[in-house]
């Protein structure tokens, strides 16, 4: 490649020049065609990488800036760099897009399990709701109010110890104490 010639052919391109756009794609073709040979990208076959890479060339021209850079390391990073973030992007989508997401399947239950509620099922939870409530009851109100506070509004024994202005680990062991606690009326 000769640089400066490159140059001529980039200032050319900007004034929308059609013979001087296809010169200077011919001059980066090698260097298109090796990368589009290396390069794998899922749903992209060697040609729409190559067409990929010449719509950024092209790109690269029109944003150039004549007094900023050398346009072959401008141009060749800049395809370089689109081209890794197809990749990242294909990447990232090809688990939810394309052959990995469909499941082919006779029984559909097992990926759509049913939101109903059997009979035993709701029986179960039932009676594990009323045991729950009678050890609940069971505890005194400094004892339901640490449940509560940590389990029921998703708060830290951090932020109660905080809010109780005691040590963590005094938090902590009234946490285990209450927890034994609730386990032997359980059982």
């Amino acid at each position: 490649m000769d640089f400066k010639e490159i140059e001529k052919l980039v200032v050319a391109a900007k004034a929308q020049n059609d013979p001087s756009k296809e010169k200077l794609a011919k001059e980066f073709t090698p260097f298109i065609i090796n990368l589009s040979n290396k390069t794998f990208i899922n749903g992209y076959d060697t040609k729409d990488i190559q067409n990929e890479c010449y719509r950024i060339l092209f790109k690269c021209v029109s944003v150039y800036k004549l007094e900023k850079h050398r346009f072959v390391a401008y141009a060749t990073n800049g395809i370089k760099n689109s081209i890794n973030d197809l990749i990242r992007k294909s990447k990232n989508r090809s688990s939810s897009e394309g052959f990995e997401a469909l499941t082919l399947s006779d029984n559909l239950e097992h990926i759509f399990p049913s939101t109903d509620c059997g009979l035993d099922e709701m029986l179960c939870n039932k009676a594990d709701f009323e045991l729950l409530k009678e050890v609940f009851s069971n505890l005194s109100n400094e004892e339901k109010e640490l449940i509560v506070f940590v389990y029921f509004k998703n708060n830290s024994l951090q932020t109660y110890a905080y809010w109780k202005n005691m040590c963590y680990s005094t938090a902590n062991r009234k946490k285990r104490t209450i927890l034994n606690k609730m386990k032997q009326l359980l059982s």
